[in-house]
């Protein structure tokens, strides 16, 4: 996949995103919300542990392997995990699901269409538009369909935070230089691309910030001179 190369670090405080299997988190602290982003397996999966900072109540997305690390990482953020929300069903992000789930009781969340597909019961599905919350956070969610049938993006923005910026994970959905895979029977990039031209790029400004499955950051801004290009391309 086509990279433009790491995102610089607009928001000024710090953070790049740029993280490796076997190498600590990298912290974004917002007013109300602390993003810790985690490398985790051969894959370089990527694992978002979300803490309330006002209540101290936890999220995290992609329970993706190495269970030990990603409770590890829930500990250096507090006490107990709220919930785990998986973007979609492929197997290198559910690999740690079951042994988190067991380890802190976190109740389990997924897009509709994906999670009977999970390899743990699904306490809550959710779908375009619904919103999922812990603590004092809430989470716009964002239903990209064409690498999975279910696959999710979540959205943030900060109440307090003078820059006004969202905070968008998703998944396996949208990369720096791309849309995730399609070339699998049962994906799809029409579908794929029709949903994060309308539901991503139409919809959040060009500062938004967006932490996807694997690999390093971007912003709607770097990427969206490229959308065209990535239509016509295919991939």
């Amino acid at each position: 996949m086509t990279h433009h190369g790491s995102t610089p670090d607009t928001a000024g405080d710090g953070y790049t995103g740029a993280v490796k299997p076997g190498g600590p988190a990298d912290v974004r602290e917002l007013p109300r919300l602390t993003i810790r982003k985690l490398a985790v397996s051969e894959m370089s999966n990527n694992a978002y542990l979300l803490t309330c900072r006002t209540t101290g109540r936890q999220l995290l997305i992609d329970a993706a392997d190495d269970a030990p690390t990603l409770l590890a990482l829930v500990r250096t953020g507090g006490e107990g995990l709220d919930a785990v929300v998986t973007t979609h069903q492929h197997w290198d992000h559910v690999r740690a699901l079951a042994d988190v789930v067991a380890a802190t009781g976190a109740r389990t969340i997924a897009g509709a269409d994906d999670a009977a597909a999970l390899p743990v019961p699904v306490d809550e599905t959710v779908r375009q538009g619904d919103t999922v919350g812990f603590g004092d956070v809430t989470l716009d969610v964002v239903h990209l369909r064409g690498h999975t049938p279910g696959s999710i993006a979540l959205a943030y923005r900060d109440a307090d935070d003078p820059d006004g910026r969202t905070h968008l994970f998703t998944g396996d959905s949208l990369f720096p230089g791309g849309i995730g895979n399609t070339k699998q029977p049962g994906q799809s990039f029409d579908s794929l691309i029709e949903d994060v031209t309308t539901r991503v790029f139409d919809v959040y400004d060009d500062d938004t910030w967006f932490y996807p499955g694997h690999g390093d950051d971007s912003t709607l801004g770097v990427e969206r001179p490229h959308l065209q290009e990535w239509r016509a391309r295919g991939w």
